[in-house]
């Protein structure tokens, strides 16, 4: 889907790079103090870290402007297929960022050699993941701390499309 023109567009100076275990506390406070999950979705965050081990164990890759500041990632999960994590930072939206970490995603599971990759999504984000792309195939029901059903989509990789068009 190309993205409308109107979409704002990330500065030049964006940097996609592989996180490394010193990332770990830049992302684990991207995920505690993001905006979307404030209110009724606090718990979902509430205490949550993103460790070291999980980053050299999964595709983490961040978006980092100039001076090195992270303002927002992603975190594949090959076995699983799955998107597991994206943020970015509530001072950073609007600016294409997020589009630019799902398209580099989705050239990612291409290269992995990816027929789809699922995600589970977080209520609000639906509606982004959609204008990527991706289309709802379900919904997941409330568990353990999550008190509200959530939409699952997916992103079919077997489309020619190139990454930058989603």
């Amino acid at each position: 889907m190309p993205l409308p023109s109107s979409s704002p567009t990330p500065p030049r100076d964006i940097t996609l790079r592989r996180a490394t275990a010193a990332d770990a506390k830049r992302l684990t406070r991207l995920v505690r103090r993001s905006g979307a999950y404030s209110g009724a979705y606090a718990s979902m965050v509430d205490g949550y870290q993103v460790g070291a081990a999980y980053i050299e164990h999964h595709p983490v890759h961040v978006a980092v402007d100039a001076d090195g500041l992270v303002l927002g990632f992603y975190a594949l999960l090959l076995d699983e297929a799955e998107l597991d994590l994206a943020f970015v930072a509530d001072d950073a939206q609007g600016l294409g960022i997020g589009r630019q970490l799902i398209a580099h995603m989705l050239a990612e599971g291409r290269a992995a050699g990816l027929d789809s990759i699922r995600v589970v999504s977080h209520p609000p984000a639906e509606e982004f993941y959609l204008r990527t792309g991706a289309r709802r195939t379900g919904t997941v029901p409330p568990a353990g701390q999550i008190h509200w059903a959530r939409p699952e989509l997916h992103w079919d990789l077997t489309d020619e499309r190139p990454a930058d068009a989603a």
